[in-house]
């Protein structure tokens, strides 16, 4: 199988900007990549792990699927330049967060915050950071909960702390999120005739699937009565500002 190293990093030497801003620091930017693709190799086998334990307490998976990647050396550029930092090995690890990147698609609402709480209380993670997009969607209508979370990774010569990037969502957030993104990658909806009635369609669209992921964790509750949510959770999920049709989740 592929490594994340090889999707990144050994397959894009052949750009000359990436050598250009890399030139003095090759082998140090190649093994910082390896050292994200590790942390995500640990992220994954955490995740993975939670989730074999509560298909047998529960009888069912919470995890539908896992994505991951490591940002592209070209990204990284580019975001280094956004933020107006030097480009360089030491500027990457101080200043970006989601270089190494993985992404949680769960069935339910509800699952996401399991998850996330599980994985949190494990002794080993730090969290670094949390943005909670399910309960304060962006204004476009994205919804998602990402974490920066800190991760020791062991080497033959050091224990290293590594940033990873979790985002968890539902298979229905997942889906808005990747058409979205389909349908403005490399365009600029601004430019596009009526920028502003299509921006406001796909908020609405947003919306619906958000009603949609509502009504379906009303149904599971009434599935599986045992398996509770913890109150707070529960108070999380009944304060999200979506119309749910005068059903109660």
């Amino acid at each position: 199988m592929e490594s994340e190293l090889q999707k990144t990093f050994l397959d894009t030497t052949d750009i000359p900007d990436i050598q250009t801003y890399f030139v003095n620091q090759a082998f140090e930017f190649q093994e910082l990549m390896m050292m994200y693709s590790c942390a995500i190799r640990e992220m994954r086998t955490k995740l993975e792990v939670l989730n074999d334990e509560l298909s047998v307490h529960h009888q069912r998976n919470p995890i539908e699927f896992i994505t991951s990647r490591v940002k592209k050396p070209l990204s990284i550029v580019e975001k280094l330049h956004r933020y107006g930092v030097p480009v360089s090995v030491e500027s990457v690890e101080k200043n970006l967060n989601d270089v190494a990147g993985v992404r949680v698609i769960c069935s339910f609402i509800d699952d996401i915050y399991t998850v996330a709480d599980m994985l949190l209380r494990q002794d080993d993670i730090t969290l670094i950071k949390k943005k909670d997009y399910i309960e304060h969607p962006k204004d476009n209508g994205y919804r998602s909960l990402h974490l920066i979370i800190e991760i020791p990774v062991f080497f033959s010569n050091q224990k290293k702390n590594i940033r990873v990037e979790v985002q968890i969502r539902t298979i229905a957030m997942d889906f808005w999120a990747s058409v979205d993104h389909q349908l403005k990658y490399k365009q600029n909806i601004e430019d596009v005739e009526n920028a502003d009635e299509l921006s406001a369609e796909l908020k609405e669209c947003a919306d619906i699937i958000a009603q949609t992921d509502a009504r379906m964790q009303a149904i599971k509750n009434k599935i599986y009565p045992g398996n509770a949510l913890p109150k707070t959770n529960m108070d999380k999920l009944k304060k999200l500002t979506i119309p749910l049709n005068n059903r109660k989740i």
